[in-house]
């Protein structure tokens, strides 16, 4: 207990992510990456036996951090010292291990591998997100509730109209995700500079030679597509790209955890919580959004994040510079396992989320008579009356009952006030009739349909295989 630990470690992300950015898949793919290369560069007629590249098989996992670790303070090269740790358990392989390629190779091209999975990861947890709000929205789509703008009392609009709002905007994050990924190249094998020099001698200046293994190697690991120029690095405006991808859902789960905040408080919605979960330590009554707050926090955290990668885009020099890799090493993993947290919390919010239909209709009639004054006046002009007249009686009564409102915490009278008023010519049962709050919801319902119909289900079709997430928090 005398070091630090990582928060995102201990407390909230899934294992799955976790693993992805972990020295052992990292490392584990250093050597897949140097096993696929040799065995290309074989096929290509260099000068590399079967006996080697199955040594280097049987060795794949045999992996001494501890040699390694050695070796790093030795050169001071972390590459370097994987190679000559992989040499001693594949003393047969040590000579052709790396054959050709630089530090990139492995560094960067597993860069790219965690990213692509990590977004995979991604995109199972955010299929289950718009599954769950998908479902919210279709089951409270009728459902009238106080509609607000500038955080003020507005039109009417339904609970679920509302959850598609939510959806859009993680919508548009996942349409941007599968972009990335339908985008996103591989380094593959360049060289030093870009150039791919290395193999110049290896393969006699046959450059089609160079190509093949470049493109082979590629689609081994999964990558149709290939840079077809580079640095030493892969353009590092990816890790931008990338990072500003995860700000992006962030920034949609912030915005979906403000509104439910926010309804929390007025008694409308609440997020779960448990038997014996406290609030405060303090106020035994107190029911915190603690899961809507913590992807809050989390949030701010990988928007800030995004500024870092795209610094180091901007400040790169030539074919590279090292200013990148302390950076890469700190940004783009964390920010992968905080929009894994978000997005676990957000899973878990929405499968125990708590929807008190009575509190929000006795929000809706504190403001629906004021929201009723139009219909008055246009029936009574209808009826013959003089508009401005009656103008002028419906403020009268409005502001009266808004000062019983607001100056003597009374309920809202203005429909009784109404009623009374022997010089309006309501049709007081239409008038009752027309006080039904879905009367006030515009095309809310059938909107909802249309979007989860269009927009939505596609993608839960396309991906139905990947719902289905358990959305357990570790505390």
């Amino acid at each position: 207990m005398n070091s630090y630990k990582n928060p995102l470690e201990e407390r909230y992300s899934s294992e799955e992510m976790l693993y992805n950015f972990s020295p052992n898949n990292k490392f584990r793919n250093w050597r897949k990456l140097w096993i696929a290369l040799a065995e290309i560069e074989k096929d290509l007629g260099l000068d590399i036996s079967d006996e080697q590249i199955a040594e280097l098989k049987e060795n794949a996992e045999n992996i001494d951090y501890v040699k390694a670790a050695e070796y790093e303070k030795k050169f001071r090269h972390d590459v370097m010292a994987h190679v000559h740790t992989y040499g001693d358990a594949a003393p047969s392989a040590k000579g052709i291990i790396h054959l050709g390629a630089t530090s990139a190779f492995v560094g960067d091209n597993t860069d790219l591998i965690q990213m692509r999975d990590g977004l995979l990861l991604l995109r199972k947890q955010m299929v289950n997100v718009i599954k769950n709000l998908s479902d919210f929205a279709i089951k409270y789509k009728d459902l009238p509730t106080l509609g607000f703008t500038h955080y003020q009392p507005a039109q009417l609009t339904t609970v679920g109209k509302r959850a598609t709002l939510w959806l859009q905007s993680l919508i548009l994050d996942f349409e941007e995700l599968e972009f990335f990924l339908e985008t996103l190249r591989f380094r593959g094998v360049k060289g030093t500079t870009g150039t791919a020099a290395s193999f110049l001698e290896l393969f006699n200046g046959d450059y089609s030679k160079v190509k093949h293994l470049d493109t082979e190697l590629s689609k081994r690991f999964g990558f149709d597509k290939v840079f077809g120029v580079s640095g030493q690095t892969y353009d590092r405006k990816i890790d931008a790209k990338v990072l500003a991808l995860l700000s992006n859902i962030a920034q949609s789960a912030h915005k979906f955890t403000n509104d439910l905040r926010l309804l929390q408080n007025l008694k409308e919605i609440e997020e779960p919580f448990e038997k014996n979960q406290i609030g405060s330590s303090a106020m035994a009554y107190k029911r915190n959004p603690m899961r809507s707050e913590r992807i809050g926090s989390l949030s701010k955290f990988v928007m800030s994040l995004s500024s870092s990668s795209a610094m180091v885009a901007a400040t790169q020099w030539f074919e590279r510079t090292l200013d990148d890799s302390a950076n890469k090493r700190l940004a783009i993993p964390q920010s992968f396992l905080a929009v894994d947290a978000i997005l676990l919390i957000w899973n878990n919010i929405m499968n125990g989320i708590v929807v008190y239909e009575n509190r929000i209709k006795k929000h809706i009639m504190d403001e629906l008579p004021f929201m009723a004054t139009e219909y008055i006046i246009m029936e009574e002009v209808k009826a013959g009356g003089d508009r401005q007249e009656i103008h002028e009686t419906i403020r009268v009564h409005s502001m009266e009952a808004s000062k019983k409102v607001k100056m003597e915490g009374k309920e809202n009278d203005l429909i009784e006030r109404i009623l009374n008023d022997d010089s309006l010519k309501l049709d007081k049962t239409k008038f009752m009739e027309m006080l039904d709050p879905k009367n006030f919801i515009g095309f809310a319902p059938i909107q909802t349909e249309e979007f989860i119909q269009n927009e939505v289900q596609p993608i839960l079709d396309k991906y139905s295989d990947l719902i289905g997430l358990e959305a357990d928090l570790k505390v």
